[in-house]
């Protein structure tokens, strides 16, 4: 096998391994704000139902996964400029990630059978223990690293909220965020735990 060819499969399986993470924390926010909703009970700070929380939450999930939804308008939630700019770098990087995933996905059916993109478990090993350089610092002090998440990712500070004008924020609090982050930690670990354990 070439050195180029060698390198495609560890790119193709680390953008899948990231992409499939995201997509999942995605889906999995849904479930996880009702949690938090009635754990924190975040819907007397905003004085609204469950109901219509998660209402105005579909109203944003939508607007950030679907390409052909240019306009944010949630019923309940009003939006500042900052967060609307927010949202819609958000939404820009979503529809990649989910495209890039739909890529991904197309090429494992397509490749499948011929197992040309198999990962070497050495590969598999390695990026299996990449996060083990993050996770102890996200654990224990998830407000930083949160910080430099965004800063990392944005290169403005539309995605510090004023729950004055952004009152959605009371409602996607820090504890939502560490577990979406957290799923998605866990689907990229066994994504690598299953190549690793593939005879």
């Amino acid at each position: 096998m070439s050195k180029k060819n060698s390198l495609i499969s560890p790119l193709y399986h680390f953008i899948f391994a990231i992409t499939s993470s995201v997509v999942g924390a995605i889906i999995a926010s849904w479930p996880l704000l009702v949690i938090f909703i009635l754990i924190q009970k975040t819907n007397q700070t905003v004085k609204m139902s469950l109901m219509q929380i998660m209402h105005n939450y579909n109203q944003l999930l939508w607007y950030l996964v679907w390409p052909f939804q240019q306009q944010l308008k949630m019923t309940n939630f009003p939006t500042s400029k900052m967060a609307a700019a927010h949202f819609a770098d958000v939404k820009k990087l979503f529809i990649l990630v989910i495209f890039a995933f739909i890529c991904c996905l197309l090429i494992y059916f397509l490749t499948k059978k011929k197992k040309s993109l198999r990962l070497n478990k050495t590969w598999a090993l390695l990026f299996l223990l990449l996060p083990i350089v993050v996770v102890p610092f996200a654990m224990t002090n998830f407000d930083s690293f949160f910080v430099i998440f965004h800063h990392m990712l944005f290169n403005n500070n539309n995605w510090l909220f004023d729950p004055s004008t952004d009152p959605i924020i009371n409602v996607l609090t820090e504890g939502f965020f560490a577990s979406c982050f957290a799923v998605a930690g866990i689907i990229y670990e066994l994504y690598f735990a299953d190549k690793l354990l593939q005879r």
